[in-house]
């Protein structure tokens, strides 16, 4: 049951600042960058939005690409499974950034030379699903024996966090380290800083992102009214480090990357970007310009994957992060760390393994995505808010049609529909106590130009006065839905509705 709230203050409109490059304003000295969007941007462009291009517009763009070899002498390596699987990290690229850059952001410190952010990305055998599961930076990984990168001492077995691997023994490493945990082989190795980011969303024009509530992080800077919002690179950049804009910390911080790699899609694949050669290869030579990837990783592949996934759209996307079982276990010597949910973690990755997607195809549909029309985001789900519905006209049985339509999207109604004492309502009202705002706010979103109307002492269940002027119910969902086993969302369920 939801409890009383305030009414929600609006956000402080965002303080003018000169102009810098990316688009958003400087960081906070000492404020670590964070990446997982980073990374799905290298994802989103440069696998998924090479398609409808010819060789010719690809040719050359792998040229800057700069090479690394993360399998070499692997031994021991899980079996190779369907589909593709790409391993997505960013490093904390700072020492790469101009003095300038680094007073204009204000990344003050010295790099740690580590991965901030790790994404594991299944790309379906037929080509129409991609599968994205965050591993958590702080998550407990136990190293295998290697030779550190940076002192040449051999190290025997021990545990770590998970981006540690990256600072011991590089891009090699962290592909063992992650075979280890996940017995998914890894087929490619994407890294990506977030000087290229930030650029790459520029180039394409910005990203669009909506929010069912204010948004703002004193660390970051980030500071979003509710409502959509077009965002450039370096408003992005806020966006996906934010930590601080709620109590879900890196949880939170990781729904809305993830939310940004769906909007990331749709811009893609619906903006123009793959059907424009200028365009796209101007996006494609932003991003490659400071990429790093292995070998067998070049422009014949992109070319190759863009023409198979030429129809890709957010919902053949879905999100997950990997299930957690302790999210401050102790380790001697390193701290909290984030300790997996074991048997969970293990059915999620063997899902991987077998080319399985993470939510179910519906009854009736075999191998189909569940198709669910645009949904606005809300911030407070309507299971949780109780709804009586009156009928305000003298339209016969539209009381009950309102009230059923509202129980279908989610809404807790009394299913008992009544009559209201006026008969002449024009406009469909809503009627809220003000310690319920936000529940208000809900059902206004699942009821487009209805009136609010706030009643002091009304209590928790809103009062929905059905006018001569309703038309259907709105489907709604809260901003962070979880569904399945695995806390998955597809992408359709997380981008702005058309």
């Amino acid at each position: 049951m939801p409890q009383p709230h305030r009414p929600t203050r609006p956000a402080r409109p965002p303080q003018p600042q000169r102009a810098r490059r990316g688009g958003g304003p400087a960081r906070r000295r000492g404020d670590r960058p964070r990446w997982g969007v980073r990374l799905a941007a290298g994802l989103a462009v440069a696998v998924l939005g090479s398609g409808a291009v010819g060789h010719a517009v690809m040719t050359g763009l792998d040229t800057g690409i700069e090479r690394v070899d993360p399998f070499k002498d692997m031994k021991n390596r899980p079996q190779a499974g369907h589909g593709l699987n790409f391993l997505l990290v960013g490093t904390d690229g700072r020492d790469k950034i101009t003095p300038e850059d680094k007073r204009e952001y204000r990344l003050g410190g010295a790099p740690c030379h580590c991965t901030d952010t790790v994404m594991l990305v299944h790309l379906s055998a037929d080509r129409t699903r991609a599968s994205v599961v965050s591993l958590p930076r702080d998550s407990y990984a136990e190293l295998p024996a290697h030779r550190d990168g940076s002192s040449g001492k051999e190290h025997g077995p021990h545990p770590v966090k998970l981006n540690a691997a990256y600072a011991e023994g590089g891009p090699q490493l962290t592909v063992r380290t992650v075979e280890n945990m996940t017995r998914v082989k890894i087929d490619h190795y994407l890294e990506v800083d977030f000087t290229s980011f930030m650029k790459t969303v520029d180039a394409m024009g910005g990203v669009e992102i909506c929010t069912a509530k204010a948004l703002h992080d004193d660390n970051t800077g980030l500071n979003l009214l509710p409502g959509t919002h077009r965002l450039g690179g370096g408003q992005a950049l806020q966006y996906v480090r934010s930590r601080h804009v709620d109590g879900a910390a890196d949880l939170g911080r990781m729904q809305r990357q993830q939310r940004f790699v769906a909007a990331l899609i749709k811009q893609a694949t619906g903006g123009g970007v793959l059907l424009n050669p200028v365009k796209f290869k101007e996006v494609s030579s932003t991003l490659l310009g400071s990429v790093r990837a292995d070998r067998g990783f070049g422009s014949e592949q992109m070319l190759a994957l863009g023409q198979a996934l030429r129809d890709f759209t957010p919902s053949s996307s879905e999100f997950a992060s990997v299930p957690i079982g302790d999210p401050s276990y102790p380790v001697k010597g390193i701290g909290s760390t984030v300790k997996w949910d074991g048997p969970k973690a293990e059915k999620l990755f063997e899902a991987l393994r077998l080319d399985r997607p993470l939510v179910p195809a519906p009854p009736g549909r075999p191998g189909g995505r569940p198709q669910q029309p645009p949904a606005v985001p809300v911030d407070v789900p309507p299971q949780q808010i109780r709804v009586q519905v009156e009928n305000g006209t003298r339209i016969d049985g539209l009381g009950g049609r309102v009230d059923q339509a509202l129980r279908a999207t989610g809404f807790d109604t009394t299913r008992a529909p009544g009559n209201g004492a006026s008969r002449d309502v024009k406009r469909t009202v809503i009627v809220y106590d003000p310690r319920w705002d936000r529940s208000a706010r809900t059902a206004s979103a699942a009821l487009p130009g209805s009136e609010l109307r706030a009643v002091a002492g009304q209590g928790r269940t809103v009062l929905v006065i059905a006018g001569a002027d309703y038309r259907k119910v709105v489907p709604v969902r809260a901003e962070d839905p979880h569904q399945g086993r695995f806390g998955v969302v597809t992408g359709d369920q997380v981008v702005c509705g058309t």
